[in-house]
């Protein structure tokens, strides 16, 4: 089978780790290509690559190398990752009379239904999301089938993440609380400085630092918000890191406190780093985290909530160290790597399949 994938992202985050594990893991079995705009992404991911501007929804030009490309290499299967991309995608398969399966990784309601019908149901064979909650969002529209779209959890790169953890980093705090993400609104980096600073206030003692990993354009307003409070010294901006690993390994709770998420690749990792785990209710948290078990749910914007819980791990060592392991434990057995590729292979196969213009060759595994 011949795969490409197609990402025209600016910036690395969750959809190009994805991608990643995706495009790499598959092409032990398959001949997989991709697509991409910029080099921050197209050099991380060790596959066959074309690199194109992809500027619009309707670049003229990239949609004529991407036809020239599937012509080309034979495609089978395209798999586009960005909105921009599944426009592109869509009509290069049109054109070309290959599958389309589209990738999609956070909630997204179809508020607008000619255009969306034309781009998820009628030039797109199939969508793989990644948490059960993002599929019944999309099945609001009626233009939706459910036998289109199949639910395929994130896989742990646990190889990588073991030989990327090793290094030790000196702990600046006792207890230290991570966060990682681009510094969106949407990831609610306020409102866990804000909950930050109240578990504070609540427990003044408290010898704890907070380690925010990432960058983009809320950065400056995060800083700002945290001089106001008068704890600059206590969030510790890391920025972008290539290996955000040994400061995970480091933590002790790890917090995603986005407004909307698919199933966040960065909790996942936290998880399988033994991370006490908080998460708003976002997207498909609640499929990953059983409340007080292997992680804690709260909802976004209480900050009096997420300041409470971040208190009774603090004090609780031991319920903060139960619930890690049990939060590794888990992270292992749900959401393997090998697991993940084997379900992209199947859902590719019987979509595929459901073509009359192309073989029924069943995908090797």
């Amino acid at each position: 089978m011949n795969i490409l994938f197609i990402n025209s992202a600016r910036t690395w985050g969750g959809t190009e780790k994805w991608v990643r594990m995706a495009a790499e893991s598959l092409s032990v079995s398959h001949k997989v290509s991709l697509v991409y705009r910029r080099a921050v992404v197209g050099d991380k991911i060790a596959v066959h690559k074309y690199r194109l501007p992809c500027i619009s929804h309707f670049d003229l030009y990239s949609l004529a190398k991407l036809v020239e490309i599937i012509k080309k290499d034979k495609i089978d299967i395209l798999i586009p990752t960005k909105r921009k991309d599944y426009v592109l995608a869509g009509l290069a398969a049109r054109i070309c009379g290959i599958t389309n399966i589209l990738r999609l990784g956070i909630v997204r309601e179809l508020k607008i239904p000619i255009v969306h019908k034309l781009i998820y149901s009628t030039m797109a064979d199939g969508i793989i999301v990644n948490a059960e909650k993002i599929k019944q969002s999309l099945l609001k529209s009626r233009f939706m089938q459910q036998a289109n779209i199949k639910v395929i959890y994130n896989g742990l790169d646990t190889d990588r993440i073991d030989q990327q953890s090793v290094s030790a980093i000196e702990k600046p705090f006792p207890f230290i609380i991570s966060a990682l993400g681009t510094l969106t609104h949407r990831k609610g980096f306020d409102f866990l400085i804000r909950s930050f600073n109240r578990f504070l206030k609540n427990v003044p003692d408290a010898d704890a630092g907070l380690f925010i990993i990432g960058d983009g354009p809320k950065k400056d307003k995060l800083i700002a918000l945290s001089e106001t409070f008068g704890i600059r010294s206590r969030v510790i901006f890391l920025g972008f890191l290539q290996n955000p690993y040994p400061y995970l390994a480091a933590s002790d709770v790890f917090a995603m406190t986005s407004t909307n998420e698919g199933i966040s690749n960065a909790l996942l990792e936290a998880m399988y780093l033994s991370n006490a785990s908080i998460s708003t209710r976002s997207g498909g948290s609640e499929e990953v985290i059983t409340d007080g078990e292997n992680g804690l749910l709260v909802d976004y914007g209480d900050e009096e909530r997420l300041a409470e819980i971040i208190g009774r791990l603090y004090v609780d060592r031991q319920l903060t160290a139960t619930i890690a392991r049990k939060a590794c434990q888990d992270g292992i057995r749900k959401f393997s790597l090998q697991k993940m590729k084997d379900e992209l292979s199947s859902f590719g196969t019987e979509i595929q399949n459901r073509k009359p213009t192309k073989g029924n060759a069943e995908v090797p595994r």
